[in-house]
């Protein structure tokens, strides 16, 4: 039976607690509880691997922010600890899309939807943030779309 990622996630928390390793169990307790929230606003258990996904990306890219933020206040003391909590996160994302897989998979997209120029965006995100949640930066997908629809 293949593990659900969410069960993959309490597992390797209990393995770190273990092992005494404090980022990680640091970091998954937030993602752990991250989860926790999202069920509770959506009033729902969250099973599927994707809303999983979806949730370490937001962490992810929280990590991201933070760390141009310490780089430009000059803290690399700071920059450290989120890198190091970003690799631990991105364990769990699959492997990031490159541009070119990104821009095929919008232009299928624009293609099904019949999309013909900057104003028809609103019809391709949705689908296409949907097909790449976790395996693309959401910055990514909007500027390979509107690059495509302003061709």
């Amino acid at each position: 039976m293949e593990v659900n990622l969410k069960q993959k996630l309490s597992d390797d928390l209990k393995q770190a607690m273990r092992s005494g390793d404090g980022v990680k169990r640091s970091v998954l307790r937030l993602v752990m509880a991250a989860i926790k929230n999202a069920e509770i606003a959506q009033r729902t258990v969250l099973e599927e691997d994707k809303d999983i996904l979806g949730i370490i990306a937001k962490e992810v890219r929280q990590r991201r922010e933070s760390i141009e933020a310490f780089k430009q206040g000059d803290r690399q003391d700071l920059v450290a600890g989120e890198e190091a909590e970003m690799a631990i996160l991105n364990e769990y994302l699959p492997r990031q899309m490159s541009r070119e897989e990104i821009m095929t998979a919008a232009r299928r997209v624009i293609e099904e939807v019949g999309a013909q120029g900057p104003r028809d965006k609103g019809k391709v995100m949705p689908q296409l943030v949907a097909q790449l949640k976790g395996k693309a930066d959401g910055r990514e997908i909007n500027a390979v779309v509107t690059e495509l629809l302003n061709l």
